[in-house]
């Protein structure tokens, strides 16, 4: 008797896990909150480029150039030396000044103090991590950075408010060689 209760007992317990099924999901989810994001983000761009375009408009004196990575850029005072280019590892010594697209200081040179940046190694600005690269020692160049290749959708938390698109200048001093290569 006592293994008969035992015996049925297991075969309950078999059959009803072979029974069981697993659990379709009450809702189907969409994409929808990715898809709403992805638009939002695409008329924000659209809205920030047509800005840009018209402060390049309004300056008829320099030929700015299209980056592949989303900004623009003239030179101010350009160097054609053989100078290089600083690459990942070197140390490049700049100033810069931040102003909003109407041509407004928000930090001036003086506020930023020199800057000693180790290229690729350190974390600054999207933007100025691929322009400094893009310069030589001596030049001075004015970046025009939309709010995704600045300070984003949250600003700098001080002067500079939720995606504003920037104008850096940026003036290269000097660039250390690595050390290491």
């Amino acid at each position: 008797m006592k293994y008969s209760i035992y015996i049925l007992s297991l075969f309950f317990m078999l059959v009803s896990c072979s029974q069981q099924k697993a659990r379709k999901p009450i809702s189907n989810t969409e994409n929808s909150f990715i898809n709403e994001s992805i638009e939002r983000n695409k008329k924000l761009i659209a809205e920030e480029e047509k800005l840009i375009q018209e402060t390049i408009k309004k300056d008829t004196l320099k030929e700015y150039i299209a980056s592949s990575k989303g900004y623009w850029y003239k030179y101010d005072t350009k160097v054609d030396a053989v100078n290089p280019t600083p690459k990942r590892g070197d140390i490049a010594y700049f100033d810069y000044e931040i102003k909003d697209l109407v041509n407004q200081i928000i930090y001036s040179k003086q506020e930023l103090k020199p800057q000693e940046y180790y290229v690729d190694k350190e974390n600054i600005l999207m933007g100025l991590r691929d322009g400094i690269k893009l310069m030589r020692k001596g030049e001075q160049v004015t970046f025009l950075f939309p709010s995704h290749m600045a300070f984003g959708y949250r600003g700098d938390t001080k002067k500079i408010g939720a995606n504003k698109p920037i104008i850096c200048t940026v003036t290269l001093n000097d660039i250390k060689p690595d050390s290491v290569n």
